[in-house]
């Protein structure tokens, strides 16, 4: 792209995918801002780990310049995986082989961190929260804050997630509800204060299911890990069972009698954890989502294609990211630059979204196909 008359870029959102589209960009040397609601970069915690593909997410990174810095801080060792039955019996067990680096593990804090620290200063404007896109859709556009303030954007790239502000622009999409729940369980310090669950655990994955309801433990770096009760359920469960989300005693009680049939040593994973309880029931886009094509606005990531968590999100929104920026600098305008990003990766969404159409039933199955054969992501 010819630089002298460079577009101005917003990027709405600085996950991942946001953050990898910035840094590829800026090894162009093009110009771009991305707009963030948090406060700060430690305004909340980032959420657990994170695998990253040799065939996707590794490939961004390579093109941002950041795969040796990644595998300095990745743990191949998360790998393993361990699948067990409701007595706590194992029933499949992965331990990577020395050497193997196809998917390892990475918080996403850290993978965050790392991402922030390779972009020129400035580049992230924290604390601006987007109420609307609206200009000519041939630009240029208008970003509406929530502070009064606007910034005007030749280009608006949507990496803002689930609940996107940028899609409104583009698409009348919004995500439904899979009927599946996961309830989030964190355990700290848990060589000493948690070693059964660190056993029970290892160093990477286990998980089990009895047909109805499932339990996924993940180790995180630091001595952490997270505990995901997955349940079919109604999205307001919690409330419909007359509590409240920060009720931790009441919810445990719930959950110790939803999961009444399991070993004790397996309850210990939903009743043992330090801190409340985080809900996270599981949304998705319609399959297909696709838009009209637009010249000045595009999407990638979680809001182009909300997916369930079945080890494609962060991957998916980094090839996206990657692509995109490319597309941008190899191109001599922004429409063209969009008509070839978007030729591929709304396909390769779609056909990917397919697969996992309603796949999130399928982690209840006491067969578990996607556990043994899969990270979370």
């Amino acid at each position: 792209m010819n630089t002298t008359h460079a577009p101005r870029i917003a990027i709405v959102g600085a996950g991942p995918g946001g953050l990898t589209c910035a840094r590829i960009l800026q090894r162009h040397g093009i110009t771009v801002t991305v707009l963030d609601r948090d406060a700060g970069p430690d305004a909340r915690n980032q959420g657990g780990t994170l695998d990253l593909h040799a065939d996707n997410g590794q490939l961004a990174l390579r093109e941002a310049g950041l795969l040796d810095a990644f595998f300095r801080l990745a743990r191949p060792e998360g790998q393993e995986m361990r699948q067990l039955d409701t007595a706590g019996t194992t029933l499949f067990h992965h331990v990577p082989e020395e050497g193997e680096q196809f998917k390892p593990e990475i918080d996403r804090g850290h993978l965050r961190d790392l991402l922030l620290d390779s972009l020129s200063p400035g580049t992230v404007r924290w604390g601006r929260t987007l109420t609307k896109v609206s200009g000519p859709a041939e630009g240029p556009r208008t970003l509406h804050l929530a502070d009064g303030t606007t910034v005007e954007a030749d280009l608006v790239i949507g990496a803002d997630g689930a609940w996107s502000t940028v899609r409104r622009a583009v698409s009348p999409a919004t995500p439904r509800y899979t009927g599946v729940s996961f309830l989030e369980a964190r355990f700290d310090d848990v060589e000493k204060r948690h070693p059964r669950v660190a056993g029970l655990v290892g160093q990477g994955s286990t998980a089990a299911a009895d047909g109805e309801r499932a339990l996924f433990a993940q180790r995180n770096s630091g001595d952490h890990i997270r505990v995901y009760v997955i349940q079919q359920v109604p999205a307001d469960w919690i409330a419909g069972a007359g509590l409240t989300p920060d009720d931790t005693d009441g919810i445990r009680r719930v959950l110790l009698e939803r999961y009444a049939h399991w070993s004790p040593r397996m309850r210990e994973l939903i009743a043992d954890n330090d801190g409340a309880y985080v809900d996270r029931p599981i949304f998705a886009l319609p399959v297909p989502h696709t838009w009209d094509r637009n010249p000045t606005v595009t999407l990638l990531g979680d809001a182009a294609h909300l997916m369930p968590p079945l080890g494609v999100g962060v991957n998916l929104a980094m090839l996206d990211a990657c692509e995109l920026a490319l597309a941008i600098a190899h191109n001599g305008t922004v429409a063209e630059a969009l008509r070839a990003y978007e030729r591929t990766m709304v396909p390769r969404s779609t056909e990917t979204a397919r697969l996992l159409d309603g796949a999130t039933a399928g982690l209840l199955s006491t067969e578990l196909p996607d556990f043994a054969g899969a990270d979370r992501a």
